[in-house]
Order: C-alpha cells, then sequence, then structure tokens
C-alpha cells in the first residue's frame, strides 16, 4: 500500500498532517500485516479497536478503511496509543502498541531536524517495524458476536420506551432495558425534559429498572 496516498488521505480527512496521524497509518498497516491482510479485507472481515480517540485514529482509519459508520472501528479509550485487530473470520486478535522507546528512536533517523515534533513525523514514515512496534497475540474478552452482533437487533426498553440496537439490552426481572435504565450509564438527568419527547405522553416510571 502507498504510505503517502494514505497520509495524504488521513491529513485531508483530519485537515492537517501530525506525528500521531503518521504513527496511526503504520500502527494501521503492521495491524494488518500481523494476522495476515496486505491491504484492508471486503466484507468487514477485519475489526479495529482502538485504545484513544483524536489524530491517532484518523490514521488507523486511513490505513485500515475501518470506520465506526461501517462498525468496524470501535474506541476503547483507555487514553493509550494503541490498537487490536481481529479477523472477525478467525477471531485472531494481535495488539499493536509503539515501543516503549519510540520517540528516542526517531530520533536517530532524522538527525537534521531538532525539533521533536517534525523529527518524529519524518521518522515514523521511515522506521522499520520492529523499532516502531510491539506485536503481541491476545484474546477479547467478549465473543466477536456479541461486539458486532447481528443486522435488525432491535428493541424497546421497557422503561423509557426508546429503541436499543445491536442486542445492547439488559434483560433484568424478565424486561429488556436500555443500559441507562439499568443503571449503567455515563450521564445523570437533570430531572426535566428539555424537549418533550414526540409522541410520547407520561414516561415510565424507573423506579422497576432500578432494584
Amino acid at each position: 500500500m502507498n504510505l503517502q496516498h494514505l497520509l495524504d488521505k488521513s491529513s485531508r480527512d483530519h485537515s492537517h498532517l501530525c506525528p500521531r496521524q503518521v504513527l496511526g497509518v503504520r500502527l494501521g498497516l503492521a495491524g494488518m500485516k500481523s494476522i495476515g491482510f496486505d491491504a484492508p479485507p471486503d466484507q468487514k472481515q477485519l475489526l479495529v479497536i482502538a485504545e484513544t480517540d483524536g489524530c491517532f485514529v484518523d490514521g488507523l482509519s486511513a490505513a485500515t478503511n475501518c470506520t465506526v459508520g461501517h462498525r468496524t472501528l470501535r474506541v476503547e479509550d483507555y487514553g493509550k496509543v494503541a490498537a487490536v485487530f481481529v479477523d472477525v473470520e478467525t477471531s485472531r486478535a494481535v495488539r499493536v502498541a509503539p515501543a516503549l522507546d519510540i520517540r528516542q528512536c526517531a530520533l536517530a533517523y532524522a538527525q537534521d531536524e531538532p525539533r521533536p515534533y517534525f523529527a518524529q513525523m519524518q521518522a515514523y514514515e521511515i522506521m522499520p517495524d520492529e523499532e516502531m512496534f510491539t506485536v503481541s497475540e491476545v484474546r477479547l474478552t467478549a465473543s466477536i458476536e456479541s461486539i458486532v452482533s447481528r443486522p435488525g437487533m432491535r428493541v424497546n426498553c421497557d422503561v423509557c420506551g426508546e429503541e436499543i440496537m445491536n442486542e445492547r439490552e439488559v434483560c433484568k426481572n424478565g424486561m429488556s432495558l436500555c443500559q441507562p435504565c439499568a443503571g449503567t450509564t455515563y450521564y445523570q438527568p437533570a430531572g426535566f425534559f428539555l424537549r418533550q419527547p414526540v409522541g410520547i405522553g407520561e414516561v415510565k416510571p424507573n423506579s422497576a429498572a432500578h432494584d
């Protein structure tokens, strides 16, 4: 795959090019290679799970063609520049992360550039994979089937009535609940609607969901 083409693609989507995008492209290529893909496979065979968001993920996406919209790219935000690459057909998975001394090693490949930011950007284009990355076989803690789900899987929450896709409901006390109504959520209700949902009368009480 043409590295410059992928960098151009990433910078176009991101509006500029930075070291972490270059790193994301190189890491994406290394991850695919590690599980036997010379290029992005067809038919959603590759799943990439990034461990942070931001510029790095734009580079990953450019290299792998995996996107959130196609449900082939996921973010588990650990704040780490690393990613797991999964062959959906075989369930083989590898985790690729930058070498711990990658920034120091990069300086040796761009000795004429005194500015670390630009030295890293130059070096990350030419450094060998074995000096840039660590690659390890891993096993996912959830099955591929539960992560990817199946088309058309939809239910309505028995408490709030909102639709839940991709088998993300929680079954509790004989009810199908969305995760917020089941008590697992990243937000807390403020106690009032800014705008009453269209077509919904009284909201069902939440007490049953939090027994």
